[in-house]
């Protein structure tokens, strides 16, 4: 197999489990659980962390993403 369709497979996949843990992520938000959220966005720092160092995120894009995520946990915990 050539290295572009195992890199383009291997993409697929980290790009598929990011919006997978996103969208687990957004559901805990919705529903009002800090503490399943809290758990959830350290999962989802890692491959969003993990994916930029692969080059599939570039490292301006996973460092923002992140960083609104923080942001919508502390809003949570904070009861806003």
């Amino acid at each position: 197999m050539r290295k572009d369709k195992k890199r383009h497979q291997r993409n697929l996949r980290i790009i598929s489990e990011l919006k997978t843990a996103d969208k687990r992520f957004a559901s805990y938000l919705n529903a009002k659980k800090p503490k399943e959220a809290k758990e959830a966005l350290a999962l989802l720092v890692s491959k969003i962390g993990k994916a930029a160092s692969k080059g599939i995120l570039h490292r301006n894009t996973a460092s923002r993403k992140v960083s609104r995520l923080k942001i919508s946990l502390n809003k949570l915990e904070k009861g806003q």
